[in-house]
């Protein structure tokens, strides 16, 4: 993902397209901005609705409208346009689409709800409210779980590569990416919201990998709710970028996320800590002699989950390595298991 890309997010997150486009529909509430007249190019589009969006308030303006006119005109980003058809005039029917897809950022929806989809590491996937959206950053989560297995040869099963386990899929864009770059790994992919599983499930068919994973409804907090993964245990990596919002912080949060993700992807409790101890308790249950647990977390973690660790030795889990995010914040973990 480019840079201004991961800055788009960055500046959307606060504390914390499809190609040839989709099916635009009539909506009531276009009076507030009527269609433009005439036919307009797709270079004086993103001029329009950028000066609009700036108007409004709306983060990253340009690159939104960029976003948007290059989807209906079935590009993933402007830059991917042929420069001939910069300047070409559009048709009316694409001319409204733009309209309808604007007013939508105007009310503050996330571009990735907008255009139905985002790619991550390069693999497009669908978004579809409310699952949470992949952050740029946990492509660098997934980009350290590649170099540790790379590093470590001996971490696979009988089938020749690694066995995973991710706590909270989402989209499917974890498991997804480390399947598509790890051929003969497999994944168990758990979620507790309904939503979430099918679309990893949808996700999945879309990349034919459907065969390499296993998708499950599960609860971490679930009192016994992990004996039915037992049968595919012992596992060699756990990896999962868990709620981790400190519960006081969720208001100061983007309206993009308030508003239209689920809350239950992001508060992670007083401290941001409860789903991270949960998983770091069981873990060991699932975990092979050295396997490891990959962790995104909030900044402050870092020293958190270092203290929980100290004062829980009967789990035999060492904080290893911690890593910075493009910004340079603590933001990943490694954690391995140590003993019996």
């Amino acid at each position: 993902m480019k840079l201004w890309a991961r800055m788009l997010w960055a500046l959307l997150s606060g504390p914390g397209g499809r190609r040839g486009g989709i099916p635009c529909l009539a909506f009531s509430s276009w009076q507030s901005h009527p269609p433009l007249a005439g036919l307009l190019s797709p270079i004086g589009l993103v001029s329009h609705w950028t000066r609009v969006f700036e108007k409004r308030g709306i983060p990253e303006a340009r690159e939104s409208s960029e976003y948007i006119v290059a989807h209906v005109l079935g590009a993933k980003t402007f830059q991917n346009l042929k420069p001939v058809l910069w300047t070409q005039p559009l048709t009316p029917q694409q001319l409204q689409c733009i309209q309808v897809l604007c007013s939508r950022r105007l009310q503050r929806v996330p571009v990735q709800y907008i255009l139905g989809e985002w790619d991550f590491r390069g693999l497009s996937l669908k978004m579809v409210p409310p699952v949470f959206i992949p952050r740029p950053e946990t492509e660098e989560l997934v980009e350290w779980v590649l170099e540790e297995v790379a590093q470590r040869p001996n971490v696979v099963e009988a089938q020749g590569g690694p066995l995973i386990l991710e706590v909270g899929c989402g989209s499917g864009a974890i498991s997804l990416s480390l399947l598509s770059q790890l051929p003969q790994s497999q994944v168990i992919a758990v979620d507790k919201e309904e939503a979430a599983i099918n679309l990893t499930y949808e996700n999945a068919q879309r990349l034919r990998l459907q065969n390499r994973i296993q998708i499950i409804p599960f609860d971490v907090t679930s009192v016994g709710s992990w004996t039915h993964l037992l049968p595919w245990s012992p596992m060699d990596l756990i990896v999962s970028n868990p709620p981790y919002v400190f519960h006081h912080d969720m208001e100061q949060l983007a309206p993009e996320i308030r508003s239209y993700e689920d809350p239950v992807a992001l508060d992670g409790g007083e401290e941001g800590m409860d789903i991270i101890t949960r998983i770091l308790t069981l873990a060991p249950q699932f975990l092979k002699d050295s396997g490891s647990i990959f962790l995104e977390v909030e900044p402050r973690h870092p020293e958190l989950v270092s203290n929980w660790l100290q004062s829980h030795p009967d789990l035999c889990l060492n904080l290893v390595a911690i890593r910075r995010d493009f910004c340079g914040r603590p933001r990943f973990l490694h954690v391995q298991r140590s003993g019996p």
